[in-house]
């Protein structure tokens, strides 16, 4: 996939912009000690999604052929929309422990009923994201595509599907196997000391 195509490079741009903001808010919050600027630097995120769309919209206006990259471009707005907010946070805490005298990060949990439900929540998140994605993607499909385009931007759901499955598989269900697993070889471990 060249990065000759428009929305690819869209999508990298809107990606570079991501972060620009996102440090840049950040440092001017606890380097700079400018909040109000920092506010409104993170307030301008959601227009990155915005020019994407527009993007994506005006090549299919166009004509443009149907691409990966405009189905990559649904999943990458309903991830930015779901996930952006917590990709903040987490930096948030990391910058004003670092600059800001802040409390530690907490690690979390990598097993047992926490560490399940922080899977839980992340899938569920997911979830979210890829409905956002659908929306947006058909939504193109039935306002500024033609039929042929329509029918390749639909194509969506597959690799929507795939990441599902094995989010689900190396996420929660992972999770619940070493969280099962691990209670097994605890009752095994009281049983023999039992027998002792």
């Amino acid at each position: 996939m060249s990065m000759d195509n428009p929305i690819l490079l869209t999508i990298a741009i809107c990606e570079v912009g991501f972060w620009v903001l996102v440090i840049g808010g950040l440092c001017l919050r606890y380097l700079a000690r400018m909040r109000r600027a920092s506010t409104i630097t993170l307030a301008l995120l959601p227009v990155l999604d915005l020019v994407l769309i527009a993007a994506v919209a005006l090549d299919l206006h166009r004509g443009g052929d149907v691409e990966f990259a405009h189905r990559l471009a649904g999943i990458y707005l309903g991830w930015t929309v779901v996930f952006a907010h917590s990709t903040v946070a987490w930096l948030d805490v990391r910058f004003a422990y670092r600059f800001a005298g802040g409390p530690a990060p907490v690690k979390p949990p990598k097993a047992g009923p926490q560490a399940y439900r922080n899977e839980i929540r992340g899938f569920v998140k997911w979830l979210i994201a890829a409905a956002i994605a659908l929306v947006i993607t058909y939504a193109l499909a039935y306002t500024v595509a033609d039929s042929e385009q329509a029918a390749a931007l639909k194509t969506v759901i597959q690799p929507l599907g795939v990441i599902t499955f094995f989010w689900f598989v190396t996420g929660p269900l992972w999770v619940l196997g070493s969280k099962t697993a691990g209670t097994k070889s605890s009752k095994d471990a009281a049983g023999e000391r039992s027998r002792l």
